[in-house]
């Protein structure tokens, strides 16, 4: 596959997935979504690869969500496959089965989908700079499986709940302290600090890795089920007034109006 919104690069037994969509802070489209998914299973299926880096292109960002200029009442266009216009949940499920560890290196904001992969990829190194958070509610959006029911798994109900609900914004420091992130560098030092924790990963037994991979999986791999249901459910939703307010209120840059939907 030829590229065009991510750069695929290999360097010794590590491979890197870089978002490339700078202008837009990263946003995914269906098209770098499906070019994601094949980057991922080209270097999970590959036996010289030990470890996988997932990034962003700039400082600003590693990734912000689903491309709200891409978006007219449900993501995408139809033009291609997934449940909501584009495959999320083949997304997800390659970061989570490929059988090497994925590795989100993270600059700038991860807000939103964004925010989703850092917390699939099994380690999250983030930069003194990254700002973590979801927006779902204010864009007439939600993740409905991983997104939310494995971020529990990672920092708890009641932090899972408040990331969602109130949709505010954690620095690399605090998320952290609540178990989002792995470890924080300065700026300067993030592109060396993940180069040795892949030149650690890359020295290990590639079939215990697996092993322990999968072991860790099998013990959320409900939520799988779950997300199925809830995008079902998401579809539906995009096609609402109410969904749609959220993406009508971004571009035309005022606050939503989502009180008119109470009952």
């Amino acid at each position: 596959m030829d590229y065009q919104d991510i750069v695929y690069e290999e360097k010794g037994a590590t491979a890197t997935i870089r978002i490339n969509r700078p202008e837009v802070y990263n946003a995914f489209r269906p098209l770098t979504v499906v070019e994601m998914i094949d980057g991922l299973l080209r270097a999970g299926w590959n036996d010289a690869i030990g470890s996988i880096v997932l990034t962003g292109t700039g400082a600003k960002a590693f990734c912000t969500g689903g491309d709200q200029s891409d978006k007219s009442g449900s993501y995408g266009h139809g033009e291609t496959r997934g449940t909501v216009g584009m495959p999320m949940e083949e997304l997800h499920t390659a970061i989570r089965d490929v059988p090497k560890p994925v590795v989100a290196k993270v600059r700038g904001y991860a807000i939103g989908g964004g925010n989703v992969l850092a917390t699939l990829c099994d380690m999250t190194i983030a930069s003194e700079n990254a700002v973590f958070g979801q927006v779902g509610p204010k864009m007439g959006s939600v993740d409905p499986g991983f997104g939310t029911a494995y971020l529990a798994r990672i920092v708890g109900e009641k932090k899972a709940r408040e990331f969602w609900y109130m949709c505010k914004r954690y620095t690399a420091k605090e998320a952290a302290a609540m178990g989002l992130v792995n470890a924080v560098v300065p700026d300067d030092k993030l592109d060396e600090e993940v180069d040795a924790w892949c030149a650690e990963l890359n020295l290990r037994s590639p079939t215990a890795i697996a092993i322990a991979k999968r072991s860790f999986n099998a013990d959320t791999d409900a939520i799988r089920g779950i997300g199925g249901l809830g995008f079902q459910a998401l579809r539906l939703y995009y096609h609402t007034d109410e969904s749609k307010e959220g993406g009508n209120a971004f571009r035309e840059k005022r606050a939503p109006d989502f009180r008119r939907f109470y009952k």
